[in-house]
């Protein structure tokens, strides 16, 4: 493979999705001629969410991947190199930054927007990761479907555990929401729905120690659960199981180059998207573990490429 020259650029943004997009088209629009490096699967979690009902912008009900390649298409339209390739490898300790993709092909840039996002988190139990694709799933909205008038878990208590729950009604004649608590951490107008749901039952101070299921062909049956006070198994007979306690964000590359929490989201400053370094920012998932929707992304996006911008013209 011939070697690619080095591509410098003012903004490098290090991934797709509301953040990395809308960045993109506000650093072009300033006539910064950015460039984005995605993934093989730009558009971040967006695309394995269909309905997106929350949008601003939108009366109707549109699909989360159509959302992402209109974002997308419209951040290439105003001027933004868009690269398909991974980013292994970053030294954000020279001047200007340098980066280095799977391909080989390396880059350096004045400035750095990171928005790298975060995926769903497992349980990590073999049996989980054996049915997973076969029952087991992290994703209620691309998967409910195919449990129409069966029986389901969702395990978790924050927003999304809840909103799974609830999406699953749609299709399931019995969810029942497993958490390792006695409360929820989950909005109390989202509580309120939860509670009045009759298809919903809530199985509390309980963790789910294992997944059941037939080899041959694969399929859930069941799962084996533990009260966490009282230390009694027992075993439930379900159709499907859904994870929904929470993501890790994509921030291996970073390690011990910017200030991360222990979770390892990135840290930046007040009502800033600027990390440690200055000049390097963090918009989206990979530093919200708060609010976690599109439109805080592409906002945190908008104003990553403003102070991009910014620190561009006083450097």
């Amino acid at each position: 493979m011939s070697q690619n020259p080095t591509k410098h650029t003012k903004v490098l943004i290090i991934g797709s999705g509301p953040a990395g997009y809308t960045a993109a088209v506000y650093a072009a629009r300033a006539m910064l001629n950015p460039i984005l490096v995605h993934g093989s699967e730009p558009g971040g979690q967006l695309t394995t969410t269909t309905d997106v009902e929350n949008f601003p912008g939108f009366a109707e009900v549109i699909q989360g991947p159509w959302l992402m390649d209109q974002m997308k298409e419209q951040a290439k339209a105003v001027g933004t190199e868009m690269i398909e390739d991974h980013i292994s490898n970053v030294n954000l300790k020279t001047s200007p930054f340098e980066a280095t993709g799977d391909s080989g092909q390396k880059y350096t840039a004045d400035s750095i927007i990171i928005s790298t996002g975060a995926q769903a988190r497992w349980l990590n139990l073999d049996s989980e990761q054996e049915f997973r694709g076969f029952g087991v799933s992290a994703c209620a909205t691309c998967d409910g479907f195919f449990f129409k008038n069966k029986e389901v878990a969702v395990v978790g208590g924050g927003n999304a555990a809840v909103e799974e729950a609830m999406f699953l009604t749609k299709f399931a004649s019995k969810v029942k929401l497993i958490h390792r608590r006695d409360s929820l951490r989950a909005e109390k107008m989202l509580q309120k729905k939860l509670m009045e749901n009759k298809k919903i039952e809530i199985i509390w101070d309980s963790v789910v120690e294992d997944v059941l299921g037939d080899k041959d062909p694969k399929n859930v049956k069941g799962i084996k659960i533990k009260n966490v006070r009282t230390n009694e198994t027992q075993e439930l007979k379900l159709d499907g199981v859904f994870i929904a306690i929470g993501h890790d964000p994509a921030t291996q590359l970073f390690k011990n180059q910017l200030e991360m929490d222990k979770e390892g989201y990135l840290i930046t400053k007040a009502d800033s998207t600027e990390t440690n370094v200055p000049g390097v920012f963090a918009a989206g998932d990979v530093k919200d573990k708060i609010f976690r929707q599109a439109v805080t992304a592409a906002g945190m996006g908008c104003m990553a490429a403003l102070e991009a911008e910014k620190h561009l013209s006083h450097s």
